[in-house]
């Protein structure tokens, strides 16, 4: 009797494990929402995608709309090829934007679409021509720290400079010495004699 409840529970905490498991294989391949819902792919091209992965999550208002089915490079403008599948009940308009943004500071990257207001709807295979690319936080770390060597060399060359075309400031003559009186009604010491 023991062994078989003692056998159920090391079952039971096999079976958990697996199943912690796959839940974090889905989490890590981003996979944990998938939709078996229609939907149609539209292409967008991007000059830096950053971090952006396969099945990241298309959103619009904040509300998911679609995923990222593939990304890929075109060697003719040497840009990114970014495939996107939204859901057919979202449909958006042709002149609609999209921007590779981030989750928090340092979280996963997503496309964000903002709507545009053309009367035509984007159809399958269509190539949204209003992008923006990723921001880089290492490119933006660089430039900051470029442009702050940058603004000290210049300071030191303009102070430099203004030193070296300062005009001459000229001498003054040395004021002549004064010879030290005794106040009135004492008498002057006596030179000291010096021996012979």
């Amino acid at each position: 009797m023991k062994k078989s409840v003692f056998d159920f529970w090391v079952g039971l905490f096999v079976v958990l494990g697996f199943v912690a498991l796959l839940f974090l294989a889905l989490k890590a391949g981003n996979m944990s929402s998938l939709s078996f819902q229609q939907t149609y792919p539209v292409k967008l091209k991007f000059d830096n995608i950053g971090a952006l992965k396969v099945r990241a999550p298309v959103k619009s208002a904040g509300v998911t709309v679609g995923r990222v089915s593939a990304i890929g490079f075109d060697p003719q403008s040497y840009q990114a090829v970014v495939t996107i599948d939204i859901d057919v009940q979202y449909p958006f308009p042709k002149d609609s934007s999209a921007q590779i943004l981030t989750a928090g500071l340092l979280g996963e990257q997503y496309i964000g679409l903002t709507p545009g207001g053309d009367d035509h709807m984007l159809k399958p295979g269509d190539t949204i021509a209003m992008t923006q690319s990723a921001i880089v936080l290492e490119n933006l770390i660089g430039k900051f720290l470029y442009g702050k060597a940058a603004d000290a060399g210049s300071g030191t060359a303009a102070a430099g400079a203004e030193a070296s075309t300062a005009p001459a400031v000229p001498a003054t003559p040395s004021a002549p010495a004064t010879v030290s009186r005794p106040p009135a009604g004492m008498p002057a010491s006596a030179p000291a004699k010096t021996k012979e």
